[in-house]
């Protein structure tokens, strides 16, 4: 059985936790990539950000209705143009908009639980940790192509 270590990327593209967006995009632009791992000085995972999290940001952010049982209110949506909001995000610490819970594999997992992850959380990728590190990345495509290529 293939164990995620023996596909996943070693090469991680990746932020500290201390990075504004502006290298988080600068990334995604350079190496036409959509999600990094974030991490601290040790190299342990703390957060992901994808290219969904940069688009919730961005995106028009509708009214919100706040009814609790003291008053009902309405959260004021954007006042703010779009251009103001892109621009804005560039200099947020990335921890501010990262998700902060990180779906995760260790090195020894085997692929095919890899692929139950990857399918059921509907994430494109996964990182692998292997001693709380952040060792590696495991794509869709990466399993797609191991599993298949001696069979095709």
């Amino acid at each position: 059985m293939m164990k995620a270590h023996e596909i996943m990327i070693s090469r991680v593209y990746k932020v500290k936790e201390t990075d504004s967006v502006r290298s988080v995009i600068e990334r995604f632009i350079e190496h036409r990539i959509s999600g990094l791992p974030v991490v601290n000085e040790r190299n342990e995972i703390v957060a992901y950000i994808s290219d969904g999290d940069i688009m919730r940001y961005i995106g028009k952010h509708r009214d919100i209705i706040v009814d609790s049982i003291y008053y009902v209110g309405v959260v004021k949506g954007d006042d703010q143009d779009f251009e103001e909001r892109v621009r804005k995000i560039l200099d947020l610490n990335v921890m501010s908009i990262a998700k902060k819970k990180v779906i995760k594999v260790d090195w020894n997992e085997e692929i095919e639980n890899v692929a139950a992850i990857l399918g059921q959380k509907r994430i494109k990728k996964l990182p692998v940790e292997r001693n709380g590190v952040l060792v590696g990345i495991i794509s869709r495509g990466d399993v797609i192509r191991h599993t298949f290529k001696s069979l095709l």
